[in-house]
């Protein structure tokens, strides 16, 4: 009788949720962003307009998903919409409206869904933005993290549901992150000196110590034969204003290409190099 009671309480029968869970994440320059939310479904609903036939009037607060609501978090201390928020997690809540939405992080997650006792004074950041028509119905409402800057350091988070996106920026800051890493590492390992090289080649910090840092680097063992690191040397020189020596670390590179099972393309990038010096 008893294993008969056990087996009972453990048995479940699991049915498809109405809202399934889902959940989104990447890493923007160097900071964690991830989405946890519950997706609802449109099921042939209005969605977004004025009044009590839609299911999320304007005006009218909204937990951004169903259940207990969204949670965006961070790894590090960002921006949204130029607003510092620190790293950590919080809900995400909005105002949907025609032409302007409005948007928060709360700090408090034991609120969930309970948006009847939100409490203004525990928002990290409350902004406004505009909403976009989409050219396709979107059923199942969707967050995605998108828009990744060029110079990875910003994206987009974008909430989409029916004809609707709206999208708002997260700025990080890795900056200082990279040059504590710099500073440990190639005292540590000084193979990291290329890296910490092309850093501040990427980041116009210092040309002439990411030259130092290069130098150091090919002098060291075989590392002359990195025809990919000479290269990178040739664009240096070039960007200092130093053509002669751009052009000989650009036939270096070049020739050490050409003896190798695979050039991975830079035969033609040292050629193209080479002729933009002449």
């Amino acid at each position: 009788m008893l294993l008969t009671f056990v087996w009972t309480a453990q048995a479940q029968i699991q049915t498809p949720q109405p809202s399934p869970a889902g959940s989104v994440s990447s890493v923007v320059g160097l900071t964690d962003v991830k989405i946890d939310y519950s997706r609802p479904q449109m099921k042939g609903r209005k969605i977004f307009g004025d009044g009590a036939d839609f299911l999320t009037p304007y005006g009218q607060i909204w937990r951004t998903g169903a259940n207990n609501g969204t949670i965006i978090s961070f790894s590090d201390d960002v921006t949204v919409e130029g607003t510092k928020v620190a790293k950590g997690e919080y809900l995400l809540f909005t105002w949907p409206g025609a032409t302007e939405w409005t948007v928060s992080l709360y700090s408090d997650l034991s609120l969930g869904g309970n948006t009847a006792d939100y409490d203004k004074s525990k928002e990290a950041a409350n902004f406004k933005v505009k909403p976009q028509k989409l050219t396709e119905t979107v059923e199942t409402l969707t967050l995605n993290i998108t828009d990744i800057a060029e110079d990875s350091k910003s994206a987009n988070i974008q909430i989409a549901w029916e004809n609707t996106s709206v999208k708002f920026k997260v700025g990080v800051d890795f900056d200082s992150k990279v040059m504590a890493t710099i500073e440990a590492n190639t005292k540590v390992n000084p193979a990291n000196l290329i890296a910490a090289a092309r850093y501040y080649h990427a980041t116009k910090k210092d040309l002439k110590q990411a030259l130092a840092w290069t130098n150091e680097y090919l002098a060291a063992g075989k590392n002359a034969e990195q025809f990919w690191n000479v290269h990178f040397k040739a664009q240096l020189l070039k960007d200092m204003g130093d053509k002669k020596g751009a052009l000989a670390a650009a036939n270096q590179s070049l020739e050490a290409a050409k003896k190798a099972a695979s050039d991975f393309g830079y035969i033609k990038l040292n050629e193209d190099l080479i002729k933009s010096l002449k």
